[in-house]
């Protein structure tokens, strides 16, 4: 367990951006985009969002999941600093899994929070659906197929015993999903349900976001395949099942996407264009592939750790957010944080009370299985989406009351997991 010290300043979000999260090479018009035109577009709609330019911002963050499986790349940063204005500017890579994103933040945060720099741009790329050709230039992919995809994510667990045991990304499909049934006394049929009401409740959400990957709602996809019952629908197989709970659209839809975000002092903050929105805390925690439960026990800590630096109550959290790449992380890591009581949020989630027009939204954008996941670009797309909504500004999908505190649970490749507290300056 760690103890976190307060940020020596505080520190606040004075811009966003967000590329769509999308097949490149399935569209004309989009086959051939690079990771400096996808970065450079989010830092640059994160900059105008902001009001400032790219002589504004002191040092800049790059994050990628993959670089040189997806890239070729190993100092990848490099590779997109001037498509955004940044040549000659510091910067730093890192890379986290699907929890790069999450940790984008946290790095920037930290930047400016030590007083080293006054505003840090922090961005994230992925092409989840693709691959660079070898000795072509970057505008040249060819398509990233699923049976490739599961061979290199073993990559993220250790060589010596988490490989070779086979506990890596398959056991973790029906973990928590398995002891969440097992500890509040759920049937096989209470937990499917529940798991498709998530898928249900998610493809709601990205059905009304301009910048989601799937938007045909499952209710329309049913009549399509001539069920009169979505229920019937998602329990057929149409929707198969990948293990003992997780069914096909439980699962992420790995995709290309790129998302940044500034941050800057926010006694500075007032100067630029937005309502600044304050980083309260951000916990972290980490555990390697193989340790049982590791998604619920590297979420309590992480929780833990921000609840007790920051001081907030989980009954204070109006908005919240998680990595639901398998998707009963959202359902788990609500109720360790609060927001959805203990043993009775599957009941809340049948309920329809966490799509965006229920009293207790959860993933506005429609998180993994729906907005689309372009891995290490999915943390900074889910904080968007968040301030997009502490502004007011989501239109049909806005929730119903505006959210002034938000928590956000990044979770990514059997190892890091963090739990972030935002809130809109008064």
């Amino acid at each position: 367990m760690s103890t976190l010290g307060k940020y020596s300043r505080s520190v606040s979000i004075i811009g966003v951006g967000c590329t769509p999260f999308m097949y490149t090479l399935d569209n004309p018009e989009t086959a051939g985009l690079t990771e400096g035109e996808m970065f450079g577009y989010a830092a640059l709609k994160a900059m105008e969002d902001a009001g400032i330019e790219a002589k504004d911002v002191d040092f800049y963050f790059h994050g990628q999941a993959s670089p040189m499986n997806s890239s070729n790349y190993i100092t990848p940063n490099m590779q997109v600093a001037d498509w955004f204005g940044m040549r000659g500017k510091a910067s730093i890579h890192h890379s986290e899994a699907c929890c790069t994103g999450y940790l984008a933040l946290e790095q920037a945060v930290n930047a400016v929070a030590s007083g080293k720099y006054d505003i840090v741009l922090s961005g994230c790329v992925e092409f989840g659906d693709s691959l660079a050709i070898p000795d072509k230039p970057a505008h040249f992919r060819k398509k990233f197929p699923m049976e490739e995809f599961l061979r290199t994510t073993a990559w993220i667990y250790d060589r010596a015993y988490t490989r070779a045991m086979m506990s890596g990304p398959v056991i973790c499909f029906d973990d928590a999903a398995a002891l969440y049934a097992t500890e509040y006394n759920l049937s096989d049929s209470q937990m499917d349900d529940t798991l498709n009401h998530m898928s249900i409740n998610n493809r709601r959400n990205a059905a009304k976001h301009p910048l989601a990957l799937m938007r045909k709602e499952y209710s329309e996809l049913a009549k399509e395949a001539g069920f009169d019952d979505v229920m019937s629908y998602m329990r057929s197989p149409y929707n198969p099942k990948m293990g003992d709970y997780l069914r096909v659209s439980g699962m992420e839809m790995k995709c290309d996407g790129a998302a940044a975000v500034i941050v800057c002092p926010t006694e500075m903050a007032s100067q630029f264009k937005q309502t600044p929105i304050e980083v309260l805390g951000i916990g972290c925690a980490a555990l390697e592939g193989n340790q049982p439960h590791l998604e619920v026990r590297g979420t309590q800590e992480a929780v833990r750790q921000v609840y007790e630096v920051t001081g907030v109550r989980p009954e204070e959290i109006d908005l919240f957010y998680a990595n639901d790449f398998i998707i009963t992380s959202h359902l788990i890591s609500a109720e360790i944080a609060g927001y959805l009581p203990k043993g009775e949020g599957w009941k809340y989630v049948c309920e329809g009370r966490t799509a965006y027009d229920g009293d207790k939204p959860i993933n506005t954008n429609g998180g993994r299985t729906s907005f689309g996941h372009a891995h290490a670009a999915s943390g900074l797309a889910d904080l968007y989406e968040a301030v997009m909504q502490m502004r007011g500004l989501c239109g049909e999908r806005q929730v119903k009351n505006l959210p002034k505190t938000t928590m956000l649970r990044g979770f990514g490749g059997g190892q890091n997991l963090t739990a972030t507290i935002i809130r809109t300056v008064d």
